[in-house]
Formats: structure tokens, C-alpha cells, sequence
């Protein structure tokens, strides 16, 4: 996987700076090429020697050194990085990165780039919480950048919390699992859709359930890096729009039904990851209900349409089924009952698994029966094995089972 492969290592100022070490240690064993590029202040804690003895690569500090390999250098180490990994990432880096500030060859670089972009945080715990670091992390976040997120621990400071630099393996399986990402949907349209429906009993109260949208957004995210156009069809979540891709916003399940519908004829795959309320309210009323006028309220719920199952067309279709029993059973018959190629099904009994949590530990049972029980997973990760999945299903594409 890494051999022929380069990875651009940006080293930042941080005392966590002598883990990059063995992180360029491990690529070099790996077979990669690793190109360096140092802050100033990164070389105040490890010396350019070091790394250059490591990768038998040049090492950059200077911007405006003359360089023997490149012309414009910068530009250079952009184009021929496969990914760009910045470990130790300071709270100074992620925020000139941020706001688009390229004043030293790492900023140059990394801005230059059209390659996958990892940052390994780590600094102080107080400044790891602090708002301003984590409005720049949204940013970063929502501009595509994979955040290897620090640990929890003893810092160099002598304090304790969260702001360790996460283990190197942690990140050599994030940089492992960009370089395995296969630009296998490029030319292909993925439909996704995301979060919780919202009906309106009046212009205050709703029906809604408790998804957070992650697992979609996760999924919009995959396919976009994976080459997709991709059309994410979101209910209202608090997650930082995906860059890249073509966001259709919506509230109730009948608005998300008539825009799964006007876009799928154009779609090669749809996936539902929402959770799509089953019922709404048979009118929702015009002005706010008064409880002093309603002591007890009685609501007449209908059912909301089932919208995969009167998907029809040549698609992929994937489903989602939270269960919290007999899970594959209950998934299977959910899976003919709506015609679907795949379905995705997970235990919301289980720890760590279903809503408003970053891992997902889920099943998946395809139309010819066959069941792959994956362990727990961050939702990122679960969204690239489902991909994988429609990928194959793709080539040859397969006819709509509706």
C-alpha cells in the first residue's frame, strides 16, 4: 500500500514533534517516500539530520531556499504528494490553515495541495477546548481535512486531559486508509440521505427521533473522496456541510421524499441513511397550541410514505434498519419487503452503536443472503466497507430489484 506512495510530513512545533520521527520511521519501512517539511519552531525540538538520516529525503525549513529539486518547491511537494500529513499539528497551524494563511513552506504546501489532508493534533488541553480551536477543527473538518484526534493523558506541561499527540499507529492507519481509497466512483452519481425528519405539530413542537445525521454526512464524505458526485439529501442536523457536495436541505419526510425522488432518475445509487419519521401529525396546527387550553392533547398520526420502496429505476438501492432485536432477521425481511440491494443493520441496544456517537457497529446482509457482521468502527470507516460494497455492486451494475 505505501510503496511508490508519497507522503508529504509536515512537522510542526510541538514538543510531541519526536513522535514524528518514528511516524517518518514507519512510512520509510513501509516503502514510501517521505518528503519533510519543518516549522521553524518544529526544528527547535528535532534537527532536519534526523528525519533526513530517517527518509534519505530532502528535509524543507526554509521557504526561500534555494532548492536543487525543485523550481518552485512548494508547488512541487503538492503535486507529487498521494497525502499530506501534518503530525504534531499545533493549534497555530490549524489555525493559519483555517483562514488560508501561507507564510511558511508547510502552509504553501499544504494550501498548494490537491491530496487528502490528515492533521494529528496535540497541545495543551486548555487550548484544545477552547472554542476558537474548535471553530477552527469544524472549519478544517468541513473543508475535507481527516482530524486523527489527540488523546487523553499526561501532557508535557504536567497537566492531564485530552491534547496527546494520538499513537502512531493511529495515524499510519489513518494515512493506510486514504491510500487504499479507491477512486472506484468517479463518473457515478451517489444519493445520500441524512438525519432525522422533523413534523410540525405547530409552529414550536415536532415529531422528530433522535439521529444525528453522522452516518449520512460520513457516507457523503467517503463517496466524495472516492470520486462520486454526490447529492446529500439532509434532514436538520448540527454537522458542518460536507465540502464538495450538492446539499438539498429538508424538514419533514414528504419534502425528503420529493427530493429523493426528482433526483434519483439521474442516480446511480441511492443510499437512506435518514431516519425518516413514520408517522406525522394529520394537520399541524397555525399558530402555537396553548397546554392551558389542551390538558391533554391528542394528536391523529398518519403514516408517512416508505420512500425507497417506491424508488424504481437502474439503481443501487441501500437501505438502513435500526433493530434492537433479531437484528438480522427483522433487517432481512426489511431488505425483500422494499426491493433493496443492501441493508445496513445495526443494534441501538449496543454500546457505542446507532445515534449521536461517532462508531457505528453494524451488519450488512446483501439481496443474496450473504451476512458480513463488522466489529465496532468509527462511522467513517463503516461508510467506506458499505461503499465498497456498492462499488461492487456497480461493476457490473446490477437492475433495479423494484
Amino acid at each position: 500500500m505505501m510503496r511508490d506512495r508519497t507522503v508529504l510530513l509536515g512537522v510542526t512545533g510541538s514538543i510531541a514533534a519526536y513522535k514524528a520521527v518514528d511516524l517518518a520511521s514507519r512510512l520509510a519501512q513501509d516503502g514510501a517516500k517521505v518528503d519533510v517539511v519543518m516549522t521553524n519552531c518544529a526544528t527547535e525540538f528535532v534537527t532536519p539530520l534526523t528525519f533526513r538520516s530517517i527518509t534519505h529525503c530532502q528535509v524543507v525549513t526554509d521557504m526561500f531556499a534555494a532548492s536543487e529539486e525543485h523550481d518552485i518547491e512548494h508547488i512541487a511537494l503538492a503535486e507529487r504528494a498521494d497525502v499530506v500529513v501534518i503530525a504534531p499539528a499545533t493549534a497555530n497551524i490549524m489555525a493559519k490553515l483555517a483562514v488560508g494563511i501561507a507564510d511558511d513552506m508547510l502552509c504553501c504546501a499544504t494550501l498548494a495541495t490537491k491530496a487528502p489532508i490528515i492533521l494529528a493534533p496535540a497541545m495543551n488541553v486548555h487550548m484544545w477546548e477552547k472554542a476558537i480551536t474548535q471553530e477552527n477543527l469544524t472549519k478544517l473538518r468541513a473543508r475535507g481535512f481527516k482530524i486523527v484526534e489527540p488523546s487523553y493523558g499526561a501532557l508535557a506541561c504536567g497537566e492531564v486531559g485530552k491534547g496527546r499527540l494520538a499513537d502512531v499507529e493511529d495515524i499510519l492507519t489513518a494515512i493506510r486508509q486514504i491510500l487504499d481509497r479507491k477512486s472506484d466512483l468517479i463518473g457515478k452519481h451517489v444519493i445520500v440521505t441524512a438525519g432525522g425528519t422533523q413534523e410540525p405539530i405547530d409552529p414550536v413542537r415536532l415529531i422528530c427521533n433522535r439521529s444525528s445525521g453522522k452516518m449520512g454526512y460520513a457516507l457523503a464524505e467517503a463517496a466524495r473522496e472516492r470520486g462520486a458526485k454526490v447529492t446529500l439529501i439532509t434532514a436538520p442536523t448540527t454537522l458542518p456541510p460536507p465540502a464538495d457536495v450538492e446539499m438539498i436541505e429538508v424538514q419533514t419526510a414528504l419534502q425528503m421524499r420529493e427530493a429523493v425522488l426528482r433526483t434519483v432518475p439521474e442516480a446511480d445509487a441511492l443510499i437512506m441513511a435518514a431516519a425518516v419519521a413514520d408517522y406525522r401529525p394529520a394537520t399541524a396546527a397555525k399558530s402555537k397550541l396553548k397546554k392551558e387550553e389542551f390538558p391533554l392533547m391528542q394528536l391523529e398520526l398518519i403514516r408517512n410514505p416508505d420512500i425507497i420502496s417506491e424508488v424504481r429505476g437502474n439503481l443501487i438501492k441501500v437501505g438502513f434498519a435500526a433493530e434492537s432485536e433479531n437484528v438480522v432477521g427483522n433487517a432481512t425481511v426489511k431488505l425483500k419487503n422494499k426491493g433493496l440491494h443492501l441493508i445496513v443493520a445495526n443494534n441501538i441496544a449496543e454500546a457505542g452503536s446507532g445515534f449521536g456517537v461517532d462508531t457505528n457497529k453494524v451488519i450488512l446482509v446483501d439481496s443474496k443472503g450473504k451476512v458480513e457482521d463488522l466489529p465496532l468502527l468509527p462511522k467513517s470507516e463503516v461508510a467506506h466497507k458499505i461503499l465498497d460494497k456498492v462499488s461492487a455492486l456497480l461493476s457490473p451494475a446490477i437492475g433495479a430489484s423494484g
